[in-house]
């Protein structure tokens, strides 16, 4: 398993729900993840149902087994304040800087740059061990930009092409590719059995191998619990209505003669099926299309009530069991 795990998808189909699921899942059994917030909308902080993430790495949660999760969201302004004292030793001259309204400036009339300080902090925390040299966290799990702009946001060394050829900028930019290009890392993208996100999750993944960045797994959220089979679908398309009405009857829905509550129940009834028979067609086409891709493929359930965090450790359970930890 990639010691860095990158999880993207289209907005809407719950990747920041994923990436902490995931890091629950590897986690457990004693094990320390890093869930890493690079957007700035402290999604981690409101799924674990704590307070706002500082700059700071805190622990947020314990997994089964007595694993641990820590968090991280990132400010693009603080990492180059970091960045800035690591390669140039400027101290207070940096904070000096952050008040001038000067690390602003340069992240935006830079983005290349801000893309580089966000993946160079979670491949710092892959790379770095403590003094016995054992690595600090097991895992990384980076809850990334959506599929349409995260083979961009990866690809750190293109970004920063045209900002620096050489210095120490050009060789942070160069130690982040050496990790994101290469086995420790994975690039998981999270879809809906739709239209509009399989066909993004499609072009996401054909874009991260035209740039040689490591596909992983696909994961398939919120998908509803199958009511009825092919078979059963077949059988409501051509049963006739009176034997609907008649085990409707049966089943104490109403008397069977004609115009009764059981009659009346057959046309919703029938209706109601067929829509779930399109909705049906449409996933199972769908999951096709995602088969085709030759990745590992998971499949996590819709919460009806929503996603709290009872439901995060069951999405982790469900993680687990399907071999992703």
């Amino acid at each position: 398993m990639s010691r860095l795990q990158v999880v993207s998808g289209k907005g809407g189909t719950g990747k920041t729900t994923v990436a902490a699921a995931l890091a629950l899942a590897l986690a457990t059994e004693g094990k320390r993840t890093l869930l890493v917030e690079v957007e700035g909308r402290q999604g981690i902080a409101q799924l674990f149902e704590t307070e706002a993430l500082p700059y700071e790495e805190r622990k947020i949660a314990v997994a089964p087994g007595g694993g641990e999760v820590y968090a991280l969201a990132i400010d693009p302004e603080l990492a180059l304040l970091d960045y800035l004292q690591m390669f140039y030793k400027l101290g207070s001259a940096g904070r000096a800087l952050k008040k001038l309204g000067a690390i602003d400036f340069a992240t935006t009339i830079a983005p290349g740059l801000r893309d580089v300080l966000l993946t160079g902090k979670a491949c710092e925390a892959v790379r770095r061990k403590d003094r016995s040299g054992r690595f600090a966290y097991d895992y990384v799990v980076m809850d990334a930009p959506p599929t349409g702009r995260i083979t961009r946001f990866l690809n750190v060394n293109d970004e920063v092409a045209g900002l620096a050829k050489i210095g120490p900028i050009h060789n942070q930019a160069q130690a982040v590719m050496r990790v994101l290009k290469s086995p420790e890392t994975a690039v998981h993208l999270v879809t809906l059995l739709e239209e509009m996100p399989v066909q993004e999750t499609v072009d996401g993944i054909a874009e991260l191998r035209s740039a040689r960045l490591p596909v992983g797994r696909i994961i398939v959220n919120m998908v509803r619990p199958e009511v009825l089979d092919a078979a059963d679908l077949e059988l409501v398309r051509t049963v006739p209505r009176s034997t609907v009405a008649r085990s409707l009857s049966s089943a104490g829905l109403g008397g069977a003669r004609r115009g009764g509550r059981a009659e009346r129940l057959v046309d919703p009834l029938l209706t109601q099926a067929e829509e779930y028979a399109e909705r049906y067609t449409l996933e199972h086409d769908q999951r096709a299309v995602l088969t085709e891709l030759g990745l590992p493929l998971h499949e996590l359930p819709l919460f009806a009530e929503g996603m709290d965090l009872a439901g995060l450790y069951e999405l982790a359970r469900e993680l687990r069991e399907q071999g992703v930890s």
